[in-house]
């Protein structure tokens, strides 16, 4: 047979074949090193995802354990017998306590009984001391009302108004501010207060506040309540529909004149003993599944 003469592409085929296999089995090895890095890091994440949840878990459990024999200390501190005694070493440690209380827990406690309580034993005691408690009661509530609406501000909507107190004592119906209109979550409300007398010993103000809706398709709110220093926004607050919560809360208060600010702003951002009705849970689930299908679009 006679040998057939090898043209350059015959050269060529023999040389590339050993080079073609040499460079699959090159790109070979290399998708198997770079599937065996993916799947080591991937792990690493998942190992470092479940090591992090772990700790966080472990730490809020430690906190949960701690917050819990701090509360039962400090407060078993208030109940104990002995009570009534106002010495000044117990005045001490009980407004000690109560700041710890406060500081701690002003979101998920009503802590109002225990500051009036504590603010009477001090006006009773007459103590030397007494002034200094006193600023220190109402240094706590002007630091946590301030805490709270910063929160409560960049999650709803606000506005503010001032009462003249002289003007109380001329009008036997009580006095009727501006009202103001907020919206929220395209909820349009009116609000109207009227504020029917000031207690200038308590530092108290008692008013009606009304809730309106302009398009008349909800029944209107009316609530009739006392608002002092020791009302804090996050637990006194006045529930709404749709999940929605709002609150008047007292910024100053003087011989003339008196500041609230009233707040409108979601349920979710209420205390954590105000638990939303289960209606509001299954609306707010269908408000964000619809909001998750248009995304979806």
């Amino acid at each position: 047979m006679e040998n057939k003469k090898r043209d350059r592409w015959d050269k060529a085929s023999i040389i590339l074949q050993p080079v073609g296999g040499f460079l699959t089995a090159l790109a070979v090895g290399g998708l198997g090193l770079f599937g065996s890095q993916f799947l080591e890091q991937r792990q690493t994440i998942e190992t470092n995802a479940r090591l992090y949840i772990e700790l966080m878990s472990k730490r809020e459990e430690s906190e949960s354990a701690l917050r819990k024999d701090m509360f039962k200390s400090i407060i078993e501190s208030f109940l104990k017998p002995g009570l009534a005694s106002t010495t000044q070493a117990e005045l001490e440690a009980k407004v000690l306590n109560l700041e710890l209380l406060a500081y701690n827990f002003h979101e998920s406690l009503n802590l109002k009984p225990l500051f009036i309580h504590l603010k009477n034993q001090i006006i009773v005691s007459k103590g030397k001391d007494a002034e200094e408690y006193m600023d220190r009661l109402y240094r706590i509530t002007r630091e946590i009302t301030k805490k709270q609406m910063m929160i409560l501000e960049g999650a709803g909507k606000t506005f503010d108004r001032t009462i003249e107190v002289d003007a109380l004592t001329k009008t036997a119906g009580g006095v009727r501010l501006d009202g103001g209109t907020l919206t929220l979550d395209n909820i349009e409300r009116d609000f109207i207060i009227t504020v029917y007398k000031a207690d200038q010993e308590k530092k108290e103000l008692r008013l009606k506040l009304e809730v309106k809706d302009p398009s008349g398709k909800e029944k209107t709110q009316e609530a009739e309540f006392t608002v002092g220093f020791f009302d804090f926004p996050m637990i006194d607050n006045t529930r709404l529909s749709h999940d929605q919560r709002c609150t008047i809360v007292m910024t100053a208060f003087g011989e003339s004149s008196a500041d609230i600010t009233i707040s409108y702003f979601p349920g979710s951002y209420a205390s954590l003993k105000e638990k939303p009705y289960y209606h509001e849970v299954v609306e707010s689930l269908v408000k964000t599944g619809k909001i998750l299908g248009e995304g979806r679009i």
